[in-house]
């Protein structure tokens, strides 16, 4: 494992201060920018195909290209109400760290910018979902309660990690959405959208955890890993919500199942979250018994 001083990072200030004058060139209103009363093509995909969680398995070959395309869609609103479920997460944790700052810094103007932008992307993914007339697809009940505990104490390390994980994933899903052309004109604006607003967030979020792991003991270091371990793993496995198997007319038991065992769409999550797993080693956040659940996950 790499030291946490070998990764840089800019100042504070300066970092915040690009980061607002980035905003201020590139930011988008979703209201304005899509088209939210065009027509759905009935030949689109709602994400890349790729990305679908049965996609290479037999029961993807026995499907017909419409219900690959019905899931598709509905695997698109999943993964965007695990989003909206993380972005007010997110907010609210933000919102706690920059109470006790000064309003005046850079630092909090872009996190008060943060904020806004996640206001427009939850918006913005909701919309989307009714666009394609798919109802709202959330984690279970359980893992949203649970979130309250977490965006209730999170902060530092664990708070600034727990948002990487969630955003790169979704990041490299939706760069892979953007440039498809098979793939829905309302999912791959959305997509870029949140890739150019979002590439902001992750810098944001990455000198955070490095400026507040520095000087971690060794007993909080445990303790932000194995926490950051159970995040990661309720973010990752509540993408895809059981219902949108049932959505596309398929068996939900045989389609758990073979969600489970498709090492086709394992081998997507790992490299999604490949970068993020790397950073996270080499600020010393990735180790203990939060290793099983990341394999569990099947992002490590």
């Amino acid at each position: 494992m790499a030291l946490t001083r070998t990764v840089r990072t800019a100042d504070r200030e300066d970092t915040a201060e690009r980061l607002l004058a980035s905003a201020a060139r590139s930011s988008y209103d979703p209201a304005l920018e899509i088209d939210w009363d065009a027509p759905v093509p009935a030949d689109k995909y709602g994400m890349t195909p790729e990305w679908s969680s049965l996609y290479g398995t037999a029961l993807w070959e026995s499907m017909s290209e419409r219900q690959r395309i019905v899931l598709t869609q509905h695997e698109a609103a999943s993964i965007a109400g695990t989003g909206i479920w993380f972005e007010m997460i997110l907010m609210q944790m933000l919102v706690r760290d920059l109470y006790r700052r000064d309003p005046a810094t850079a630092y909090v103007q872009f996190g008060l910018t943060e904020i806004a932008d996640e206001c427009r992307h939850s918006t913005m993914f909701a919309r989307a979902a009714q666009h394609f007339g798919i109802p709202s697809y959330r984690p279970k009940r359980w893992i949203r309660e649970s979130g309250r505990l977490f965006k209730a104490t999170a902060s530092g390390a664990l708070a600034f990690g727990g948002t990487l994980f969630a955003e790169e994933i979704l990041d490299a899903m939706q760069r892979d959405f953007m440039r498809d052309e098979r793939v829905q004109p309302v999912t791959r604006t959305v997509s870029r959208i949140h890739v150019v607003e979002e590439s902001r967030h992750i810098r944001y979020a990455r000198e955070e955890i490095v400026r507040r792991t520095r000087h971690l003991s060794r007993t909080d270091r445990a303790r932000v890993r194995l926490q950051l371990g159970i995040s990661a793993y309720f973010v990752v496995t509540s993408l895809v919500h059981d219902d949108v198997h049932a959505a596309a007319g398929l068996d939900v038991a045989e389609a758990t199942a073979a969600v489970r065992t498709n090492t086709h769409y394992h081998d997507r999550l790992r490299e999604g979250t490949r970068r993020t797993i790397e950073f996270l080693d080499d600020v010393g956040l990735i180790g203990g018994p939060s290793t099983l659940l990341l394999r569990r996950a099947h992002v490590l």
